[in-house]
């Protein structure tokens, strides 16, 4: 088979954990950079290995499943292999065999590092590099001169549990604090899952806070908030931004709150299964869903500075909190009420939002909605794995079971026009949504995000 070496780079260039990797035919692949796995020969280096302890492995950069994106795919260590996981619906593939425990697989690429230079082999002619780019999780912090005088954020010690860690955050009102203490959070659970000493759960130890704590500002009820209006001036720009970065604050909230509030819940037990504790996986997913959040929450709020504007000018409201606080006694209704329905309705709202602001020609704002928009396909399919999983050990339907608390806790219809193909992607077919109607009608629309 005619094959090319195409050249990435000099070695010393590649610092990120994984890279989008652009060629001339148009095609992406994923380039990961990932700790070496010890084997029995350690002094010996494999092809794809660099003498400083990495790994590099090559794989396209979509889903062979659903198409999702590989980019930002969970990786484990299974069997002394690393495995990607796709964000969409958990396919896993070894990333050097390209093999999958669903049945199918993925193309892999081999990588090969000589002379300080890493190249992966392409098995077509003449094919080049397009580019290169890092896939980055970095969040935008506040940078020069500050007028506030307050101190940073307080940062837990080892001793710390999930637990101490969600109800730190859960009751930090400072919204830089809160992003800078998500962010060190999920990375500190995701560095010691993978040692010898996995931070300790703390499982009831603990109780989160009936409502986060928030810094003085102007509330008003959902229904209450002033028309955005549809994009054209900067004013409606600025006014759509904030509503959306005030969800975004709250889904931090949320997605740590779910990781506490929850932490002592066991399944109920059916004939086939015995009633089981939430896995660790349960956590991680969770608090990689908040770490998006802050993410988000960041890039919208440095958005708002560029046009002129703060997070805060405008009156916010808290109407996810009141769906989370009418969920709080049961980790089905939540998931279904937040993640499958306010998040999924995000889903359908998101590329009709992206549109005004690519009429309006304001290209940086474009790009921090698509940045959002392709997280949150990932927050619904988290969600949808989750209530899946608990259905499966407890011999129900999932369908059922979101229908019925969508039934229970929800005001109004659940109403499109529905964006399928994203909902789809995200696990949600048409049986879940279509011809579903909640509790008496309010008059408050469905909160679109979270």
């Amino acid at each position: 088979m005619a094959t090319t070496l195409v050249d990435i780079g000099p070695l010393s260039s590649l610092a990120y954990t994984r890279y989008t990797i652009y060629l001339s035919t148009g095609k992406r692949l994923v380039l990961f950079r990932l700790p070496k796995i010890e084997a029995s020969t350690p002094q010996v280096l494999g092809s794809n290995e660099s003498e400083d302890g990495w790994s590099y492995y090559a794989m396209e950069a979509e889903c062979p499943h659903s198409g999702g994106p590989m980019t930002e795919a969970h990786v484990d260590i299974e069997d002394s292999a690393y495995v990607a996981s796709c964000p969409w619906h958990a396919y896993d593939f070894n990333v050097e065999t390209g093999e999958s425990s669903y049945g199918i697989k993925a193309c892999i690429f081999p990588v090969i590092i000589q002379d300080g230079r890493v190249s992966l082999q392409f098995p077509e002619r003449g094919i080049k590099l397009a580019k290169v780019e890092p896939v980055s999780e970095k969040v935008k912090f506040k940078h020069g001169p500050r007028t506030e005088t307050s101190k940073g954020p307080v940062f837990l010690g080892d001793e710390a549990t999930m637990c101490d860690w969600c109800v730190h955050i859960l009751n930090t009102s400072n919204p830089e604090h809160k992003i800078l203490l998500t962010t060190h959070f999920f990375s500190l659970f995701a560095t010691r899952e993978e040692s010898s000493n996995p931070m300790d759960l703390g499982a009831g130890t603990i109780d989160p806070p009936e409502e986060p704590a928030r810094e003085e500002s102007s509330t008003v009820a959902p229904g209450a908030m002033p028309k955005a209006g549809k994009g054209g001036t900067l004013k409606s720009r600025i006014a759509m931004m904030h509503a959306l970065a005030n969800i975004e604050q709250w889904a931090i909230d949320l997605a740590i709150d779910i990781c506490v509030r929850f932490a002592t819940f066991r399944t109920t037990p059916s004939a086939q299964q015995p009633s089981r504790e939430l896995p660790r996986t349960f956590y991680y997913d969770w608090l990689k869903v908040a770490n998006d959040e802050a993410k988000h929450f960041s890039l919208l709020r440095s958005r708002l500075e560029e046009l002129g504007s703060h997070f805060g000018a405008l009156p916010v409201h808290h109407g996810l909190w009141e769906s989370a606080s009418t969920t709080a006694h049961d980790l089905r209704s939540r998931i279904s009420i937040i993640a499958l329905v306010h998040e999924a309705r995000g889903l359908d709202v998101n590329p009709m939002t992206i549109e005004k602001f690519r009429k309006a020609q304001d290209m940086e704002s474009v790009d921090t909605l698509t940045i959002i928009h392709n997280d949150e396909i990932t927050h619904v399919t988290t969600g949808h794995r989750w209530l899946t999983w608990i259905c499966s050990q407890e011999g129900t339907d999932p369908v059922e079971i979101f229908r019925s608390n969508v039934k229970k806790y929800f005001w109004g219809a659940v109403k499109g026009p529905f964006n399928a193909e994203a909902r789809e992607q995200a696990g949600l077919h048409k049986g879940f949504y279509e011809n579903l109607d909640g509790k008496e009608y309010k008059t408050a629309e469905i909160i679109a995000g979270g």
